[in-house]
């Protein structure tokens, strides 16, 4: 019986089906400053199994634009952490294809209009100061979808009234707060439901819509007023980042 020939493979026995590409470069570029192959998983909402196909198998082409706004506020030390970079990326990757073209169904709770289009945004300090027009998409399509919107404010730790970990700050806040070493501090507001807050998660969008429009158009400055209007936030206190997330509940 003629022996049957080896077929030629790379690395550890596994075909190599493709070269290093754009999402190879910029994900070399996180990892060259100090992230490890599973932070720029997290980034991406994906495994870090799928990272490392970036550069033996060409993979990651979906993943590009998102990886390149990460890199770029990065660069600027607008966001450095995994979870701000992650906010960042996250609006700009798109829904993976199965082989016939089609989008690939995923699970999933909470969607606008059409499956996996949450909205999502994030600003940091100098952009809320010229009035963080990156975020008024997010209300705006999201009150046109009768959807539910959440945020995540940043400020020094002092600027918040109410101390962290309580009920009637924000629900969930133990889970939700983030300490910097610069002295500022993460909230999450509108993510779960309790005292003060909607029966479901989420803030009505269309209300908010409203109180954008009462503040001249200006999403951080409406989310500032609340703050201080619901005494979680000194009057004197300014806002560092702010991200707003929107979705549809599915029921």
């Amino acid at each position: 019986m003629t022996p049957r020939r080896r077929r030629t493979t790379g690395g550890r026995g596994r075909r190599q089906t493709g070269q290093p590409g754009e999402a190879a470069r910029l994900t070399q570029e996180l990892l060259n400053a100090g992230y490890t192959k599973r932070d720029v998983g997290r980034i991406i909402g994906r495994n870090p199994s799928l990272v490392s196909q970036f550069f033996t198998k060409g993979k990651g082409a979906s993943y590009v634009e998102g990886l390149r706004a990460a890199v770029q506020e990065m660069q600027v030390g607008a966001a450095t952490g995994v979870d701000e970079l992650k906010s960042v990326a996250q609006p700009h990757i798109g829904r993976r294809l199965a082989k016939g073209g089609n989008v690939a169904r995923v699970r999933g709770k909470d969607v606008i209009a059409t499956p996996g289009k949450s909205r999502a945004a994030r600003a940091a300090k100098q952009h809320i100061a010229s009035g963080a027009s990156r975020l008024r998409p997010v209300v705006e399509g999201t009150a046109a979808d009768g959807g539910k919107l959440a945020f995540t404010v940043r400020a020094k730790k002092g600027a918040f009234l109410i101390g962290s970990g309580r009920r009637n700050d924000s629900p969930g806040i133990r889970r939700g707060v983030v300490q910097r070493r610069d002295g500022t501090e993460e909230r999450s507001y509108g993510a779960s439901a309790g005292p003060g807050f909607p029966e479901d998660a989420g803030f009505d969008a269309v209300e908010w819509q409203n109180r954008v429009e009462a503040a001249g158009g200006d999403v951080a400055q409406a989310v500032r007023d609340w703050m201080v209007t619901t005494g979680r936030l000194a009057p004197d206190a300014q806002l560092t980042h702010l991200e707003v997330r929107g979705w549809k509940p599915t029921v």
